[in-house]
């Protein structure tokens, strides 16, 4: 009979531990669950009006003195140069690039944009590299989209190439608030505070898209070589 009481005593006690943990934990809120790679979406849903996305983003901002990652959605693309003006200060961590063609979808290209000096010549190497996935791209592939993909190739190979619409940006409230009155700028789409770049899904406001983020049209004749 003494050894049943000490076990159920024990057992009552391990039981009131792992409440007490559960209450703690729920009190306290426990540690934030990890994101997983792609869960933070930045940008409009597939044909969202765009006033109605455009309207929900100050909500979004972080709290004042918190910096985050935001996807900073341009009116016009630009070249590299103009694109690290614009920027500024802010760290400018990817650059999503897109040869614009009329009437011919073409393809987003994600760069990293590394080191911490001359944000124009980082984005410049990263431009280089969409060049590269382009040409990979025209070699893999056949018929309209290999063909397009080479038309991308070739406008990337510029340096003076207008094929920067967007850029994610690390930078706090004051300066995100800044940078969305900033001439040019279209919509900036700041994520939680603690997202990781692994973390962003990216599908940015194209300056074609001017009444919803609906697909372009794919009519248009590729450019030849």
């Amino acid at each position: 009979m003494r050894a049943r009481t000490r076990i159920a005593v024990l057992g009552g006690l391990a039981l009131v531990v792992v409440l007490a943990a559960w209450f703690a934990g729920s009190e306290g809120g426990g540690p934030t669950p990890a994101r997983t790679a792609g869960s933070v979406r930045l940008g409009p849903d597939p044909g969202q009006a765009v006033a109605e996305y455009r309207a929900d983003l100050a909500r979004r901002l972080p709290a004042p003195g918190e910096t985050t990652l935001a996807l900073l959605q341009l009116d016009r693309p630009l070249d590299t140069a103009t694109a690290a003006a614009l920027a500024g200060p802010s760290p400018v961590v990817t650059a999503v690039f897109r040869v614009s063609l009329p009437r011919v979808q073409t393809a987003l290209r994600f760069e990293p944009v590394t080191g911490t000096g001359d944000v124009a010549a980082a984005l410049d190497v990263a431009r280089q590299r969409a060049g590269f996935a382009a040409g990979a791209d025209a070699s893999r592939l056949g018929g309209r989209r290999a063909a397009v993909a080479s038309a991308e190739m070739r406008a990337l190979d510029s340096p003076s190439c207008a094929c920067l619409p967007a850029l994610v940006v690390r930078a706090d409230r004051a300066r995100l608030e800044a940078l969305s009155t900033t001439p040019g700028v279209r919509a900036v789409d700041a994520a939680p505070v603690g997202t990781q770049v692994t973390d962003l899904a990216l599908a940015p406001l194209l300056p074609e898209q001017t009444a919803a983020a609906d697909p372009l049209p794919d009519d248009g004749p590729v450019p030849a070589a």
